[in-house]
């Protein structure tokens, strides 16, 4: 039987596995598919508190992790496939294991998606991004694009204008179906230049590696060009990683868990951190403060179970 078991570690499971360890609950973090979360995979992090010159995402990772290490926390790449809270105790099964536990953090996360195209994976943190708040900055006077037609793309759309020379807007259909109040402020905007009908089919590269351009598809003349970009900004949305929990934890509508008070589920005993219940902020530090509240509410269950038993 565990006294805490964490899912997930990125920013939000490693802010809650430093603060359970330094309350000395021995936490164990299962790491999963992808350790380290979306922050392994950006390359400099210049909006964390604290780091005045930026930090490398996968270094600010390896930072976390060493400090829980360092207070106590235990560390599995177990990854989650079921979670069971029929028992007294919560359970989760990681790679084909059961595990009790008195208290679980959910932060396992949302995975952006992305186009599927070859090499994409290679590509994400050199010119490809799904984080205009996060990368805008490092693209000032150079042309971009934003894939995609719903608020997100949007938002990311007018966020990036204060950076880029040009904003292109890539959207497979004629229309956004952003609201209209958000559609009204992209075609207000002169530096966003919608480009409809038309979807990426493959990202150019220049000789370091970087992106350079896209290769468009219009859907309706199948007519190809290519268009010079620094950056791709990729705002079709994200999938929380919420597989192992649907049906038996609150989720909305697109599975993202329901947390109360900011870190607690309806469940005693489940408490939830960072993307998997994020749909607006989605930042490092918003996950980690999340983490920090799971962690606390997590050691003030624990000490109220001891307490009555």
């Amino acid at each position: 039987m565990e006294k805490v078991i964490i899912v997930g570690s990125g920013c939000a499971g490693l802010t809650a596995a430093i603060y359970a360890a330094r309350a000395n609950l021995s936490p164990l973090v299962l790491e999963g598919p992808q350790p380290g979360g979306q922050l392994s995979t950006t390359t400099l992090v210049e909006n964390f508190p604290g780091f005045q010159d930026g930090i490398d995402g996968p270094q600010l990772i390896l930072n976390m992790h060493a400090q829980a290490e360092k207070f106590g926390a235990r560390f599995s790449y177990a990854e989650v496939t079921d979670f069971d809270m029929s028992n007294e105790h919560v359970r989760v099964k990681a790679d084909d294991e059961w595990l009790d536990t008195k208290a679980l953090i959910i932060a396992s996360g949302a995975s952006a998606r992305h186009l599927g195209l070859e090499d994409e994976e290679k590509l994400i943190g050199h010119g490809l991004t799904s984080c205009a708040t996060c990368d805008g900055a490092f693209y000032k006077n150079v042309p971009v694009c934003v894939i995609g037609g719903g608020d997100s793309a949007a938002e990311e759309s007018l966020f990036l204008t204060r950076f880029a020379s040009k904003v292109y807007l890539i959207h497979r259909r004629d229309q956004m179906r952003a609201s209209k109040i958000m559609q009204g402020r992209v075609f207000a905007n002169k530096k966003i230049d919608p480009i409809w009908n038309s979807i990426v089919t493959n990202y150019m590269t220049d000789e370091k590696g970087e992106m350079r351009a896209v290769r468009l598809r219009n859907v309706k003349t199948n007519k190809e060009t290519e268009l010079a970009v620094a950056c791709v900004f990729v705002a079709i949305g994200h999938d929380p990683n919420t597989k192992a929990y649907q049906g038996k934890l609150e989720t909305d509508p697109e599975g993202y868990l329901i947390a109360r008070n900011l870190a607690q589920s309806k469940h005693p005993g489940v408490f939830i951190a960072g993307d998997v219940s994020d749909r607006v902020y989605k930042q490092a530090v918003t996950a980690a403060g999340m983490g920090c509240a799971a962690a606390i509410d997590a050691e003030r269950y624990l000490s109220e179970l001891e307490s009555h038993g």
